[in-house]
């Protein structure tokens, strides 16, 4: 599952090998109006068909799967650059969770690229906007709008047992320093599994099979 507006195409570098996995990217589909993170995860977990599955998400999409885990039972449950719990978001957005300061973002401005990546990738995506921005997908307001403020009030306290975390050590959306316990990747950022695909292939088919 990819991060917060993103396309599965995100995951394009990303070579598992075909004699041992089948892989199949979800993508995001319209919130209902009012519906809550817990709903939206079972209406995704319909579009999974096969049993015991391994569940990986990146970003907010990590957020998705591990509300989505209940619903398919997953063997293995993988998020990269994300949140095991909402002690680990970080200051700004526990800050947004109290003060509703998140609900005056100028939201209407999802038609502008370079607004849309700074929220889904993270300011510095700017430098190299026209290389990234084929990877979002999703450029509706109500959307984002639901996706932020389902992320500023996430409720999960506990980390879903056996969860696999993946994080880069220099991630300007998720500090490393919010983050309690994962496998650390050396300069990775909140885009590493677009640009540190190798690192990827080379980890995830031992991570799933053991």
């Amino acid at each position: 599952m990819p991060g917060m507006a993103a396309s599965p195409l995100i995951f394009e570098h990303i070579e598992l090998p075909t004699a041992c996995f089948e892989v199949f990217r979800l993508e995001w589909i319209p919130p209902l109006k009012g519906e809550s993170l817990k709903d939206y995860a079972r209406r995704m977990s319909r579009n999974i068909r096969h049993p015991d599955p391994v569940l990986i998400g990146v970003s907010f999409g990590g957020m998705l799967v591990q509300e989505m885990a209940p619903f398919v039972n997953p063997r293995k449950l993988i998020i990269i650059s994300s949140v095991k719990t909402r002690d680990e978001l970080p200051g700004k957005m526990k800050f947004a969770h109290y003060t509703g300061v998140h609900k005056l973002l100028p939201t209407s401005l999802v038609t502008n690229v370079e607004f849309i990546a700074r929220y889904a990738f993270g300011k510095g995506i700017s430098k190299r906007l026209k290389r990234y921005e084929k990877y979002l997908a999703v450029k509706d307001k109500d959307y984002v709008d639901w996706a932020i403020n389902e992320i500023v009030h996430w409720k999960r306290t506990t980390p879903v047992p056996g969860i696999i975390h993946i994080h880069g050590d220099k991630d300007p959306v998720f500090p490393i320093s919010c983050i309690k316990e994962c496998i650390r990747v050396k300069g990775g950022t909140h885009i590493m599994i677009i640009n540190r695909s190798r690192w990827f292939n080379e980890h995830l088919p031992s991570l799933i099979e053991n």
